[in-house]
């Protein structure tokens, strides 16, 4: 296959994107599922925020007839990548040189994504240094695809220092939810010269919504965020020509981020996508595609009688107005959740919340009567409504029971379960947990330095020769034991991994379960590995799980060293809790 030429011209200052020697507008999605139904709808692009899996990928988009922006995941110093470190930002460039060199030829790809929202807010000129050398690499590599960086949202010195620092950054992406209709605005006002793209952009994000008095995020209906994609495209960036190139939504799929629904365009039907949300009707419109043929039903209002906080099983009822503009019956499922509590930014992966279907104890036409679970804590009431034709609506509101916090069950854990894989986005468990001497520990969850499978492995480097460090695979991130998390692993035998030294002789312990049971969500298991002397070549090791109650696992993994004289290295692959051989 040969690569089809990208260039980005200027004419009187404005921009143009030339594809195949084409005029080419970005009309494109965040995802990788559902793309001949992305296609029909009038999208022309994807974009990646990495490179794991990437071919088939790429050979799929091909055929539809679909561009990719391919994003080079660089590392974010909340994950432990340290920008200051020049091993690291060395290996973090190979690895990035190593994707352009074997994907520079696809005839889909568009655009080189060098980065996503790794520059914390900004003031790190070190970050840009390291964006733009590879910027530059990718040119030199690759001069028929422009490069691209992806900073989230406009605030600080954001704008200013990426023109400062990346003159071989050819566009900026912009990550923005609730500013949306007035990014364009804004980004001139900021000093942006270079052209732009909204590389994500849906309703406002959790961080930017109202709360409820206790705290918990209120999420717009599906219909009111259909609405917000129409007129955030129209406002910040169809209203840009020659400045702005295009767009993609978030997210062409379904995500648990805050809560089961927020940025989904998509409902989830077990592993696959199920029906679509206005959102989908609203990009159909926006990219000029054909009509649909059946639309999705609307939702105009969630209402409760009473007060949305009340004592355990306390009865209410819930009323939805929903109609479908076609006229189709309309099915309704009702839903209570425990409420996450993870309304951070970041986009990290998180575990879905428990249901109580024995909250919902009578429904009837649009309502339902709900009994609050005697557990207090933070709940969210769905309602999800379905056409039979592919189409739905959702809506939610949250809701608080006075009383006091028993014990959250922890949602099942499939096996196998990968704590870790092939990156750092395929787990509910983050390596966020740093212990000891935190200075003195770096990861990369991405080193391409001969991984046990797969592209990549994760690089354990401790720069110091006494005191002792660590880290713990937490769920959620940064969790010590307040909150729910975690998984039920019942009928797993062992956590299963590979290991291996830098120069061999380094002697490292392992372990399963940290929490004790002082906090309100302890781990009911510990299990370690200790002292294990590893070898140059990877050796697979198992930390012994039989017999233990593993009802709630929220330290996944977790690695401990003590100093040995002299900085230690040493790497990991293929963490998985399994059910034996």
């Amino acid at each position: 296959m040969h690569a089809t030429e990208v260039r980005l011209v200027q004419n009187g200052g404005q921009y143009t994107l030339l594809r195949g020697g084409e005029p080419y507008v970005v009309n494109g999605a965040g995802g990788s599922e559902r793309l001949e139904e992305l296609a029909a709808c009038g999208g022309n692009s994807i974009r990646t925020w990495g490179t794991d899996n990437l071919e088939p990928l790429l050979d799929r988009a091909h055929a539809l007839g679909l561009s990719v922006t391919v994003g080079i995941w660089l590392g974010h110093p909340r994950h432990g990548f340290d920008y200051t470190d020049d091993q690291q930002v060395s290996r973090q460039l190979k690895a990035a040189e190593s994707a352009i060199v074997r994907y520079r030829n696809h005839p889909a790809l568009l655009m080189w994504g060098v980065g996503n929202e790794m520059e914390e807010d900004g003031n790190n000129p070190a970050i840009w240094y390291a964006v733009n050398h590879i910027a530059r690499r990718a040119k030199e590599l690759d001069p028929s695809h422009p490069t691209i960086t992806i900073i989230a949202e406009l605030g600080g010195r954001k704008v200013a220092n990426v023109h400062r620092f990346c003159p071989d950054v050819d566009v900026v992406g912009i990550n923005s939810y609730g500013g949306l209709s007035s990014v364009g605005q804004r980004y001139r006002e900021a000093g942006g010269s270079k052209p732009y793209v909204v590389t994500e952009f849906g309703p406002p994000g959790q961080w930017e919504t109202g709360k409820t008095a206790w705290g918990a995020p209120l999420e717009m209906t599906s219909t009111a965020k259909a609405e917000w994609y129409s007129n955030g495209y129209r406002d910040g960036i169809a209203a840009h020509p020659g400045i702005c190139l295009g767009s993609y939504a978030f997210v062409w799929g379904a995500k648990q981020e805050a809560t089961a629904t927020w940025f989904g365009m998509f409902l989830r039907q077990g592993e696959e996508l199920g029906d679509r949300l206005g959102a989908v009707e609203a990009m159909r419109q926006a990219w000029g595609g054909p009509a649909p043929e059946n639309r999705c039903p609307t939702i105009a209002e969630l209402a409760l009688t009473g007060s949305a906080s009340a004592p355990p099983g306390t009865e209410f009822t819930a009323t939805v107005v929903a109609e479908d503009p076609d006229g189709d019956a309309l099915q309704l499922r009702w839903v209570l959740r425990r409420e996450s509590g993870l309304y951070a930014t970041g986009g990290d992966a998180q575990a879905e919340q428990p249901e109580y279907p024995e909250a919902i104890i009578a429904t009837e036409e649009r309502t339902a009567t709900v009994r609050l679970p005697e557990s207090g804590g933070s709940y969210r009431l769905f309602v999800y409504v379905h056409d039979g034709q592919g189409n739905a609506a959702v809506a939610n509101l949250p809701l608080q029971v006075d009383g006091p916090v028993l014990p959250v069950p922890a949602p099942s854990g499939p096996l196998p379960y990968q704590i870790y894989a092939e990156g750092p986005d395929e787990s509910a468990y983050a390596c966020s947990g740093y212990m000891g001497e935190t200075t003195a520990i770096t990861m990369d969850v991405r080193c391409t330095e001969t991984p046990h499978d797969g592209a990549h492995c994760i690089r354990v480097d401790y720069a110091k020769a006494d005191g002792w460090g660590g880290v713990v695979w937490q769920s959620p991130p940064n969790d010590w034991g307040d909150q729910p998390g975690g998984f039920d692993f019942t009928g797993a035998t062992e956590l299963e991994f590979y290991a291996r030294g830098a120069r061999g002789g380094e002697v490292v312990s392992f372990h399963v379960g940290m929490i004790g049971p002082d906090k309100p969500y302890p781990d009911t298991a510990q299990a370690e590995l200790k002292a294990v002397r590893l070898r140059t070549d990877w050796q697979r090791l198992r930390v012994p799980l039989d017999g233990r109650d593993l009802s709630r696992i929220k330290s996944g993994f977790a690695w401990v060293l003590a100093g040995q004289g002299q900085p230690v290295t040493f790497y990991l692959d293929d963490i998985r809790f399994v059910a034996g051989d």
